[in-house]
């Protein structure tokens, strides 16, 4: 299990973000911190794998407090993914500076906080598995995805099948098109049509279940 410790100064948002982690397959909440001198306390007592940082608290900024975690001897290795309403560039670049994995801005839904969970999962373990790198590890470990993005039919969005593509990634069995729509938040047929288009380029490929009644069911499995 990722342990994750949730930085929020509304302990109503802290909550609700909590609510997001917990219905995540793979995460749980180590513990729940409204100001920096208490994620800097925690963070050291619980050695959480991912921390959700806020920016705006009300002793020292959000950044502020994953560059001490760093600094500390013998400091958090923890991730950190920030989600905040802080829109500034400055920010946003000093957050990537300090070591952010992503940055979300407030308002977001549950979906978009847990395809960023999923991410951060498919990175710890694709580098756990890695002993030597290659190019194209690199590549899916900082998000560059060549394939996904370059000469896409028209309709189709680069972020969108970025996130198709994670999704069978993480499912090595394969899955239909209303599963993977599902693990998405995606509709069944915006997600069939990103699945047939890797079908039709080489990515994935499509196997057919057969049941009792009806037409077989189509199963995806990426093998690019």
């Amino acid at each position: 299990m990722t342990k994750v410790l949730v930085v929020d100064d509304d302990f109503m948002v802290a909550k609700l973000h909590s609510h997001y982690v917990s219905a995540t397959e793979g995460f749980t909440v180590a513990g729940v911190a409204h100001t920096g001198a208490e994620a800097l306390r925690a963070a050291e007592r619980l050695r959480p794998d991912l921390l959700l940082l806020d920016v705006y608290l009300p002793d020292m900024d959000g950044i502020s407090v994953l560059r001490r975690l760093r600094s500390l001897k013998g400091g958090t290795h923890a991730d950190a993914l920030f989600i905040t309403a802080a829109r500034d560039a400055h920010v946003i670049r000093d957050a990537l500076r300090a070591g952010a994995l992503h940055y979300l801005i407030k308002p977001f839904d549950r979906a978009s906080l847990q395809e960023q969970l999923r991410h951060v999962a498919t990175v710890r373990a694709r580098l756990e598995r890695l002993g030597e790198a290659s190019q194209e590890d690199v590549d899916q470990i900082f998000g560059t995805r060549p394939r996904a993005s370059k000469g896409l039919p028209k309709g189709l969005a680069a972020h969108t099948a970025e996130l198709i593509e994670r999704t069978l990634r993480q499912h090595g069995e394969g899955l239909s098109a209303s599963e993977c729509a599902a693990a998405g938040a995606l509709s069944r047929v915006s997600a069939r049509r990103y699945l047939e288009y890797f079908t039709d380029t080489g990515q994935a490929e499509v196997s057919l279940r057969y049941g009792g009644t009806g037409r077989p069911e189509r199963r995806y499995r990426w093998i690019a």
